[in-house]
């Protein structure tokens, strides 16, 4: 027979256990996700070095594409990228 303060503790570290795996898998998301957006960022920050200096840039707003100064644009993807690579 099992003892009532042995089912207790296993329960216990059953649910800690549990809240474990959701935290985990959750942190895996989230990286997985910065993973993504650091990829995307660099293949952008590659095409703007490719770029003609002359050359015009547009940002995806909503339905609607909007030019944007390329300086703004260079720092505003560097930015990205120097945040996501703090945050991996």
């Amino acid at each position: 027979m099992s003892n009532p303060d042995d089912q207790q503790t296993l329960q216990t570290l059953s649910e800690e256990y549990q809240k474990l795996q959701t935290d985990l898998q959750s942190q895996v998301s989230s990286r997985q996700r910065l993973s993504s957006q650091q990829s995307e960022n660099q293949s952008v920050a590659k095409e703007f070095s490719q770029l003609a200096s002359d050359s015009a840039i547009y940002k995806l707003v909503g339905p609607v594409l909007l030019k944007q100064d390329r300086a703004e644009a260079v720092q505003a993807v560097e930015g990205r990228l120097e945040f996501i690579g703090g945050e991996v």
